[in-house]
């Protein structure tokens, strides 16, 4: 069950941070830590590993938080690792949380730690790396854990860090699966008031921080639209029930769901077809035609109007056209909902750490994050930090997901600031 702020928390201001003392040590320890977080970051790139495959980070991981005194769980969600600090005071629980997976791309970058690491996907053998950061996330946690482990008898309340595997999926055929979804059945969220995670980004400055209340990234869907018609030769299509012509119409008017049926002045939509497969030669019209897609929309509103219209357009359409339609949505991720309250509460922590003008409201994302699980079950705020090399152009910067990308290490220390001062200012509310 979703859990609600106390009534104690809309009711203080940022000058009752009752452990603000803390932020000096914590600035100060972040920076004498950096090499050794940079130097974590390299190890997690240079071995890289898939979802639900992350031996080596976990153990890592699990080494790493039992030398700094936590409580550990191993092989939560597979292969998920979960530190316990108990602070000296009583006060509520803050979960910190880091993605350790990596995505099937071969790396193109010349580092002294490229990744040069390969596994079978879908028959064939691919490179593996962390093409979208993860390996920032797990040792920007694993250094806030050995921060907040150094002051815990001031800490007025409990760290629940939360290292989970698979956000990208499980790379397994016939196997889908995410992590985040999975470490909540099994309780991890159990006894958290509230959590706290970040994403670098490689076409956000170095420095900045994004921030957005509410809907801040899409919830996903897979769509796949199957037109069953009637096969006969291209010379006589009057023979036909042509799957492929009815495909097309399906096509075109999936996108008048944007433009005419969802409120774009509230939250954008988006539905896309990304693959259509049919017919096997030029002059035979087939009896099948599959389409696959995804639908990207901000709330639950909004994603039942969009499977209620993608489902009636499709059968419809090949109705009139004498086809049968089938119509497939499979829900992957909710909505990524940052509390608007506990973000707002937050802002001066962001502030304090990258300065005013460094912290920037976004708009909507059309990416999407099984964070969004972890948040259905307590508030929570989620931002994007910046990884871009001073000066570079977003629109030239290396894209998540692709061989190319990279990141500015200097930004892992403000991300270990940011997460270590979000929880310290939490714990410290009166």
């Amino acid at each position: 069950m979703k859990k609600i702020l106390s009534p104690l928390f809309f009711c203080f201001c940022y000058s009752t941070f009752a452990q603000s003392f803390l932020k000096p040590k914590i600035d100060r320890e972040a920076k004498e830590l950096e090499t050794q977080v940079i130097e974590w970051r390299r190890d997690i790139h240079e071995n890289p590993e898939l979802g639900n495959q992350e031996t080596r980070t976990a153990q890592l991981i699990a080494d790493h938080l039992r030398i700094l005194g936590m409580d550990v769980k191993e092989n939560v969600a597979v292969t998920g690792v979960v530190g316990l600090l108990k602070g000296g005071k009583p006060g509520p629980v803050v979960a910190l949380r880091a993605d350790m997976d990596a995505l099937p791309v071969k790396e193109r970058n010349e580092l002294p730690f490229k990744s040069t690491k390969t596994t079978i996907y879908n028959g064939q053998e691919v490179g593996v790396m962390h093409a979208c950061g993860h390996d920032t996330h797990v040792a920007i946690l694993m250094g806030v854990a050995e921060i907040l482990a150094g002051m815990k008898d001031e800490l007025a309340g409990s760290v629940k860090f939360i290292f989970q595997p698979a956000e990208e999926g499980i790379f397994e055929e016939g196997i889908e699966s995410w992590g985040a979804e999975q470490m909540v059945e099994q309780g991890v969220m159990e006894g958290v008031d509230a959590i706290f995670g970040l994403h670098i980004n490689s076409q956000t400055e170095v420095g900045k921080i994004k921030y957005r209340p509410g809907p801040a990234m899409a919830a996903v869907d897979n769509l796949k639209i199957i037109v069953n018609g009637r096969q006969a030769h291209g010379a006589y299509p009057w023979s036909s029930v042509d799957p492929i012509v009815t495909s097309s119409q399906i096509i075109n008017s999936l996108q008048t769901i944007v433009s005419r049926n969802v409120n774009i002045t509230q939250n954008p939509a988006i539905v896309t077809i990304g693959s259509i497969h049919g017919g096997v030669r030029q002059n035979i019209i087939p009896e099948k035609v599959e389409m696959l897609g995804t639908i990207r929309t901000y709330g639950e509103k909004q994603q039942e109007l969009v499977h209620k219209r993608v489902k009636a357009i499709a059968e419809k359409i090949g109705e009139s056209a004498g086809a049968r339609v089938e119509v497939l949505i499979e829900k992957i991720y909710p909505a990524t909902i940052n509390h608007p309250e506990l973000t707002e509460k937050m802002l001066n922590t962001l502030k304090y750490t990258v300065g005013e003008e460094s912290l920037i409201h976004h708009d909507p994302v059309t990416g999407a994050e099984d964070f969004s699980f972890f948040q259905r079950e307590v508030p929570g705020l989620y931002v994007f930090l910046g990884g871009m090399p001073k000066g570079q152009d977003p629109d030239q910067a290396p894209a998540h997901h692709t061989p190319d990308f990279f990141i500015d290490e200097s930004s892992l220390e403000i991300g270990v600031r940011a997460l270590s001062h979000l929880t310290v200012d939490y714990l410290g509310m009166e």
